[in-house]
């Protein structure tokens, strides 16, 4: 029997985040530049969003690129963002077509203008679409947004359209670019690396994490129906006991 055919269709996460890692080393496995695999790893990407779809996850999240990233070779950043830039304009009418809607979150003004440009075309012309959110992290980082989210807050309270006792964790949520969004239950990292990278720290308090050694361009459907799977298995107590 297959993954997807063992999963409950009842229990599946609404919203599944994604670090995608692994494309750097699986280029250099097949004798190849890094940017290589980042063109190999748009596959992957059409086949998580496509298992997504069938088992009917509401929200998948990628982290497609960090804030630290900026720092890796010129060279690597503008392969980055000109694949970026092509695989929006190749891929509309397959989103269309699926009734993906895109979405995207991150400091996104730090994109070059080609990129906010034919990112604003895509999420523009996927705004009616009723099926995955395809929500793409770009140019973000967990750190980057909590500081945003307490500089906003703090200037509320110094104009007064907010007070301190007014603060918790809900109010701080609805601060982040996350807002219009439920928290990840499941966390996916590929490449057997096991840290989170500064990627939703907050949203991930209570989100399973699943671990695979597959490096991202090799990742499947059926790797994306077993990290489901694995999280139908596991008991979520939120820190309550079993027998609560």
């Amino acid at each position: 029997m297959s993954y997807k055919e063992q999963i409950e269709l009842d229990k599946v996460p609404s919203h599944v985040a994604i670090i995608m890692d692994g494309n750097g080393r699986w280029a250099k496995q097949q004798g190849e530049l890094r940017t290589f695999g980042h063109t190999s790893g748009v596959e992957a990407v059409r086949e998580a969003l496509t298992a997504a779809g069938e088992i009917r996850v509401k929200h998948l999240t990628l982290y497609a690129f960090s804030t630290e990233n900026w720092n890796r070779p010129m060279q690597e950043v503008n392969a980055l963002m000109d694949l970026l830039v092509s695989t929006i304009m190749n891929e509309i009418d397959s989103l269309q077509k699926n009734k993906v809607k895109l979405t995207a979150i991150g400091n996104i003004e730090s994109l070059p203008n080609k990129c906010q440009l034919e990112l604003k075309n895509g999420i523009l012309e996927t705004a009616a679409n009723t099926g995955v959110n395809l929500n793409l992290a770009l140019s973000y980082s967990s750190k980057w947004e909590l500081t945003n989210a307490i500089k906003k807050i703090a200037l509320d309270v110094q104009e007064k359209k907010l007070g301190v006792e007014e603060i918790n964790d809900k109010l701080i949520s609805s601060y982040l670019s996350t807002s219009n969004l439920p928290d990840p239950e499941l966390m996916i990292r590929t490449s057997g690396e096991n840290r989170i990278s500064n990627f939703m720290l907050w949203q991930i308090a209570y989100s399973e994490l699943y671990f695979t050694d597959i490096l991202w361009p090799d990742f499947k459907k059926e790797d994306f129906y077993k990290a489901i799977l694995d999280y139908q298995n596991r008991e979520r107590r939120f820190g309550k006991t079993s027998e609560q």
